[in-house]
C-alpha cells in the first residue's frame, strides 16, 4: 500500500509482528487494531499500531478433578 503516509498494510504488520497476514487481517476485521481502516479490499493500520494480544485460553490442566 504505497503512498498513505503514516500506515502499513497487512503484510507490513505481519513481518513487523512475526504473525501471519490471516491473523493481522482477522485483528482488523474485529477492530482489534485502533486506527486501522479499510479501503475497498486492502486495510490501511497505522504505523505506531502495536500487535493486539491473543486472546487468553482457560488451562484446563488447572481445574481441579474431583
Amino acid at each position: 500500500m504505497d503512498g498513505i503516509k503514516g500506515y502499513i498494510s497487512i503484510r507490513e504488520a505481519s513481518c513487523r509482528w512475526g504473525i501471519s497476514e490471516r491473523r493481522v487481517n482477522q485483528y482488523c476485521a474485529e477492530e482489534r487494531i485502533p486506527g486501522a481502516s479499510r479501503f475497498g479490499r486492502s486495510w490501511a493500520i497505522p504505523e505506531d499500531a502495536e500487535k493486539p494480544s491473543a486472546p487468553c485460553k482457560t488451562d484446563t490442566n488447572k481445574m481441579s478433578r474431583g
